[in-house]
């Protein structure tokens, strides 16, 4: 990924979400699975259902891949 898409919002669906370890992906309408945790769901609900259609931001994460952050359901 370059830096350069950093700051444009993205969209995909929830392709997972396990709400006991708040832990989910996120499918790019490209393809490409974003990890994102609860914490990142913009409306500060912790929890989202898969399917969910959201736009998001990629961060950088704590495993040196990218994660999706601003998750907001769209």
């Amino acid at each position: 990924m370059s830096l350069t898409g950093l700051g444009t919002p993205l969209t995909g669906r929830v392709a997972s979400f396990d709400g006991a370890t708040g832990w989910g992906a996120i499918a790019t309408d490209g393809g490409i699975e974003y990890p994102f945790h609860c914490t990142a769901i913009a409306d500060g609900t912790r929890t989202i259902e898969a399917g969910v259609a959201v736009t998001f931001r990629l961060t950088p994460g704590h495993r040196g891949q990218w994660e999706a952050a601003g998750v907001t359901p769209r």
